[in-house]
């Protein structure tokens, strides 16, 4: 179905296994990226939840950063939880230096710990069509702010949880977690294959 697509997953930390057997069910070509020299070649990019303070150190401690913030500026890019945070034009605290793609504000598990972790649906608006969605929140960050030209797809109890800016997506939920493949698909055909 996307066999013409190639779309890694930033592997440093995380639940980045859940992303790629998801793009592998719908016949993507697939990647782990570790290195900057993994981007080469590829048409897109998730990066996944997770520790966004690990992720944050390791992308240094590996030299991505950069080559990470050159790709997410052109390519189709979708970060979830952890990912949104490192997305983010600004984050709460001094220990997360965020890749500043999207023009969005966030704090960090600002819907509680762990513990607090809940399942729920959402309704988003994916290409003017309503769509539920099933959206778990684990440590997610909120959005206090968005930019003009942020759009806003989805919200949960008012607050934007699933918004975009040209190229880039991002959500404060994770969706790999079961087995509904509508966001992973939406990302595929609307991000990654328009910035190709």
């Amino acid at each position: 179905m996307y066999s013409d697509l190639t779309v890694g997953v930033l592997a440093l930390q995380g639940d980045y296994e859940r992303h790629l057997h998801r793009l592998i069910s719908l016949k993507a070509n697939t990647c782990e990226v570790r290195v900057k020299e993994d981007l080469d070649g590829l048409d897109g990019l998730i990066i996944p939840g997770g520790e966004s303070t690990t992720m944050n150190l390791l992308i240094d401690r590996f030299g991505l950063r950069d080559r990470l913030v050159e790709f997410c500026r052109k390519k189709g890019v979708w970060g979830t939880c952890a990912g949104m945070i490192l997305l983010a034009r600004e984050v709460d605290g001094a220990r997360i230096r965020p890749l500043e793609i999207i023009d969005i504000r966030v704090r960090r598990n600002a819907y509680g710990r762990q513990l607090h972790s809940f399942h729920t649906y959402i309704k988003a608006a994916l290409n003017g069509a309503p769509a539920a969605l099933q959206a778990s929140f684990i440590r997610a960050p909120m959005v206090l702010h968005y930019g003009p030209e942020v759009k806003v797809i989805a919200k949960y109890e008012e607050t934007p949880v699933l918004l975009f800016q040209r190229n880039c997506l991002v959500s404060s939920f994770h969706t790999e977690l079961d087995d509904d493949l509508t966001l992973t698909q939406y990302f595929l055909n609307n991000f990654v294959s328009l910035f190709k």
